[in-house]
Parts: structure tokens; C-alpha cells; sequence
């Protein structure tokens, strides 16, 4: 039998005090082999979080089956406030259905999707809600930008340059060399040579961003999660396309632009810790957090239930754009 009223009926609507979720999935099942370091790296991943983000911002880790040390670490965490939301599973549902699942949990309007073993610097936050509010219509904002994502998952950057509702410009960026440099060894590609290399550039009121981005860390606009993402589960435990097809994808088929941040806020560490890694967390620290909250806090889109955009023709679009930009591209 109930007796009385349940209180929290009087209070009805909750107010959102964060517009910015990240979300981390970490699975390490032991301390062997490839695992051998990788507690050290996650657990500078989450410092790094921790010590970069504002007010604004909120952290939810998904421990995806891993063992007991990085259990009573997370654990630890979430008692300290250091983390606001720790999800568990007790086997490894697979990397992307835990990352997505996870996600559309989250209220926030923009969500940062990254990898346990990234390496966030002071003021990534801040520089991608700056793309976010200048750009119309943006899609994604990673905070490693790729010199060579200008045709990869785009076409909807492209059709905006072609209408003209963006600047487009191929720039050096020498700034961004020896950092570059850094991501492309952690993912063993050929190092760039030169410093004076060009890069694929929009700008908007004075506001530069390069043009694509991988998939290790990068923030979503929400509602994509629940336009264009697969409403099925991946099924798979790492790979396989599963993040082009989750992730990739659906930003560019809900027409919104895949973007970078013009410098490089952010890194990924791969699976062994260097010093310059611990170098880049120092100034972390030392740095004052900016608690200031300046940007208006956004109500989630109303559109709950997942529905569709029309992808019938966007495989046709996706290659006559691309072919009538890299024409006007030569011509000029």
C-alpha cells in the first residue's frame, strides 16, 4: 500500500546544469601483454577530463567487462565526483553498442565520443563548442584534426563551400606539424615531411576549422544519434566499420558538417605512456579551470523516437558533390 504522495511529482521538470557529455568505454581485462601499460594510459586519459573540462561539462565512463583494478578505480573516481556517471557491464558488449548505448542516455546537446586512450589539453572544450556555435549546422568537431580527411564522410562540408555559406581555403598550418606528426606515428602512417604542407580550411566570422576528422575522440550534436545512427546493435566487439557506419556515417547523412578544430587540442596515446604525455598533463594542471558558464545551455531535440532521414539517394549525392567540388578545385 502507498502511503502519501511520491515528492518528486511536485518538482516535475528537471533543469539541465551541463550542455556537454563525454563519454569514455574502456575495457582492459588484465595487465599482460598489449594491456601490459594500459591502466597508466586510461588513467591519464581521465585525469587529463578531468582537469580540461568546465562546469559545463559532465563524464561517463563505461567499464565494458574490464578487471577488478580498473573496477575499484572508476569506483574511487565516482566517489571523489572526479566522474558524474560510471555505467558497468560485466562482459564486453563490444566497443560501439557500449559507446552509443551509453550516449543516447545522455541529455547534454553536445556529446564528445572518445577513445580511453586520448589525451585531452587545456581548452579543447572550448574550442569545439566555438565551431559548434559559429559553423551553421555542424555535425562534429574533433579536437585532432587530419590533414587528409577533405573526402572522407563530407559532402556536406563541400556543399556548403559550393554554395558559398562557408569559406573554403588550402592554408599551411605549421603550428600543427610537430603535433601532427605525433598523431600519425600513434596510428603508424607516414609522417608528414614538410611544415608548409596545406590543409583543407573553412572559415566562418573570422572562425577557422579543417575539414574532417578521425573518429578516436570527437563531439556529436545529438540529435544525430537519433536521425541517422543505426537504431541496431553493432554486435561487434572492435573494428569492422562498425565506427564509420555508428559514428562517420550518420553525421554526413544527416547533412551536417564533419569538422576539426584548427590546432590540435587533443592526443592519442596509443598504448604506452611517454614523457611528453606527462609534460602535456602538467600544464594541465597548472592551468585555472574556467568555470564560467557562457554559452546558453540547449534543451534535447523533441524528435525522441529515432526517426529517418532519407538516405535512398545519398550515396548519388555524396559523389556528384564531391566530383563537381574537386572540378571547380582544379579549375581554380
Amino acid at each position: 500500500m502507498r502511503v502519501g504522495s511520491n515528492p518528486q511529482k511536485q518538482e516535475r521538470k528537471i533543469k539541465l546544469s551541463t550542455h556537454h557529455r563525454v563519454v569514455v568505454v574502456v575495457y582492459i581485462p588484465n595487465e599482460e601483454g598489449f594491456y601490459k601499460d594500459s591502466f597508466d594510459v586510461f588513467k591519464l586519459c581521465i585525469d587529463s577530463l578531468v582537469s580540461t573540462i568546465n562546469s559545463n561539462a559532465a563524464l561517463t565512463i563505461v567499464n565494458n567487462g574490464s578487471h577488478k583494478k580498473i573496477s575499484d578505480f572508476l569506483n574511487l573516481y565516482l566517489a571523489e565526483k572526479k566522474i558524474d556517471t560510471l555505467i558497468s557491464h560485466n562482459t564486453n558488449i563490444g566497443k560501439i553498442d557500449a559507446l552509443i548505448g551509453a550516449a543516447r542516455g545522455a541529455r547534454e546537446q553536445y556529446i564528445t565520443l572518445t577513445d580511453s586512450d586520448i589525451l585531452f589539453v587545456k581548452g579543447w572544450q572550448e574550442k569545439v563548442e566555438e565551431v559548434f556555435t559559429v559553423f551553421p549546422n555542424v555535425g562534429s568537431v574533433s579536437p585532432i584534426p587530419v590533414r587528409t580527411g577533405l573526402y572522407a564522410g563530407t559532402s556536406s562540408v563541400l556543399k556548403q563551400i559550393l554554395l558559398r555559406k562557408i569559406k573554403y581555403m588550402c592554408v599551411s598550418i605549421p603550428e600543427n606539424y610537430v603535433n601532427y606528426n605525433k598523431y600519425l606515428e600513434s596510428i603508424n602512417w607516414d609522417l608528414d615531411i614538410r611544415e608548409d604542407e596545406n590543409w583543407p580550411v573553412v572559415e566562418k566570422k573570422g572562425v577557422r576549422a579543417v575539414i574532417g576528422s578521425g573518429h578516436q575522440v570527437l563531439t556529436v550534436d545529438r540529435d544525430v544519434l537519433f536521425k541517422t545512427t543505426p537504431s541496431n546493435p553493432s554486435l561487434t566487439l572492435v573494428g569492422s566499420n562498425s565506427e564509420h557506419n555508428y559514428v562517420d556515417l550518420p553525421i554526413d547523412k544527416a547533412g551536417k558538417l564533419r569538422l576539426s578544430t584548427y590546432n590540435n587540442y587533443a592526443f592519442h596515446m596509443g598504448n604506452t605512456i611517454e614523457k611528453w604525455m606527462i609534460d602535456v598533463q602538467g600544464v594541465n594542471v597548472n592551468v585555472i579551470k574556467n568555470t564560467e558558464n557562457n554559452i546558453e545551455i540547449i534543451a534535447p531535440s523533441p524528435d525522441l523516437f529515432n526517426s529517418k532521414s532519407n538516405s535512398k539517394w545519398y550515396g548519388l549525392k555524396k559523389m556528384i558533390i564531391k566530383k563537381i567540388f574537386s572540378f571547380f578545385i582544379t579549375k581554380n
